[in-house]
């Protein structure tokens, strides 16, 4: 069992973030599970927000948790499209990719790879970077016809995933993945969080968002909500449009092994320290039952 003195908590912990006497009480909770952490958004984009989500997942690390991260790159993505004058259709949400756009989207999704393995680095956290150039683990088919080059994971290699683990790094892992003709698919990330922490058997599948969670009719964050809590949810159009199918996707995780899965709010100072070592938690957690 990993064991932590007083004071290294001293030493790992932020001023600003969860009480010692709080974490000690989830030190044990989360040994030795995995924990998948999916990141976008603003995130990605605001360096002060990207360097304060790095500097979490270094210390899940030093407590001796086994953060698995996947990342997206819509924002980055978009940009550069334009940029070379190629415009971004979506279809239900997912980016139509056509044979132009995937080498773009595929060079913008390994370069953030990099961008996060190197900062973990520079915070004394090792890690691996996992893509389809560097140690491949998704094999995919093409989710539709009409989206071009977007797939749906069929097999997880979750052997990698773990050996990394098993070294003390974090996985780095971006939602790309290859069909049984070597090609090239882009994954909605969201897609990829959820196939990776139900093949592994997840303790928690952490979602950071833009927004707070799951809000009430008022406007207020939702704490906690069950299956039965979201199917009113919807009859009443409080959860409507794209965050429908975000919340099934969340129900699908969390009645398939995985004990929670949580929206959090990624612009929020440590939100993934107080979701897993806090008594408030942070956003909406989404249970089974």
């Amino acid at each position: 069992m990993f064991k932590i003195t007083e004071d290294e908590l001293n030493k790992i912990l932020p001023q600003d973030g969860p009480t010692i006497s709080e974490v000690k009480k989830y030190l044990e909770k989360y040994n030795k599970e995995y924990i998948v952490i999916k990141c976008g958004g603003s995130v990605l984009v605001n360096q002060k927000l990207f360097n304060n989500f790095i500097k979490n997942i270094s210390i899940l690390n030093q407590l001796g948790f086994n953060p698995i991260v996947i990342h997206g790159g819509g924002k980055k993505i978009s940009e550069k499209l334009n940029e070379n004058g190629i415009q971004s259709d979506f279809v239900n949400g997912l980016r139509v990719t056509d044979e132009k756009s995937i080498k773009i989207v595929e060079e913008v999704l390994n370069s953030f790879n990099k961008d996060i393995t190197d900062a973990l680095e520079k915070n004394a956290c090792s890690s691996q970077g996992i893509s389809n150039r560097k140690k491949n683990i998704i094999t995919v088919t093409q989710e539709h016809e009409k989206l071009g080059f977007v797939g749906i994971p069929q097999e997880i290699n979750h052997y990698i995933i773990e050996k990394v683990i098993e070294e003390k790094k974090v996985p780095v892992i971006a939602p790309l993945g290859l069909d049984n003709k070597n090609r090239v698919y882009n994954i909605n990330a969201d897609t990829v969080a959820s196939a990776i922490a139900k093949k592994l058997n997840a303790r928690r599948l952490i979602i950071m968002s833009d927004v707070e969670g799951v809000l009430d009719a008022n406007k207020n964050l939702i704490l906690e909500i069950n299956t039965q809590k979201v199917r009113e949810l919807i009859e009443k159009k409080i959860i409507s449009g794209g965050m429908i199918p975000k919340i099934q996707n969340c129900l699908d995780v969390a009645n398939n092994g995985v004990k929670g899965v949580v929206i959090i709010d990624g612009r929020k100072n440590h939100s993934i320290l107080y979701e897993l070592l806090s008594d408030e938690g942070s956003g909406t957690l989404i249970r089974k039952e």
